[in-house]
């Protein structure tokens, strides 16, 4: 088992690692729309967090040698499901067929009031 550690993407905020790599595959912790340049949420509302999410993940998963079209299984939280079209539409601008497994779920609250989070599952497979 090993840890994945980038700058390029936020440094854990609690006691985890921004991912784990364990029997060929990559686990994610979730990732807020924190900049990593910044250390503030990405400006804007759910597209733009999205965006940062989804670019936190891009950058852990290269520090891992893989890539987003690695990707097999998405979890998707949002704070407010009425969310859910705009983020859809971010979203699918980083994948293409055949499109990881998904779920989307709302939640009460997320860390530091984001309006989304979103955590992967990654294969290192050729």
């Amino acid at each position: 088992m090993n840890s994945i550690i980038t700058e390029k993407a936020p440094g854990a905020i609690g006691p985890y690692s921004q991912a784990i790599e364990a029997n060929g595959l990559v686990y994610t912790s979730g990732q807020l729309p924190i900049d990593p340049g910044t250390g503030a949420f990405a400006p804007g509302g759910i597209q733009e967090q999205t965006h940062q999410s989804l670019k936190n993940i891009k950058a852990i998963l290269e520090a891992a040698g893989t890539g987003m079209h690695k990707i097999i299984k998405t979890t998707v939280y949002l704070s407010d499901m009425s969310n859910f079209a705009a983020m859809n539409e971010v979203y699918a601008q980083y994948f293409q067929a055949p499109y990881p497994a998904r779920s989307a779920v709302a939640v009460k609250d997320l860390p530091k009031a984001a309006l989304v989070e979103i955590e992967v599952i990654a294969t290192k497979d050729k």
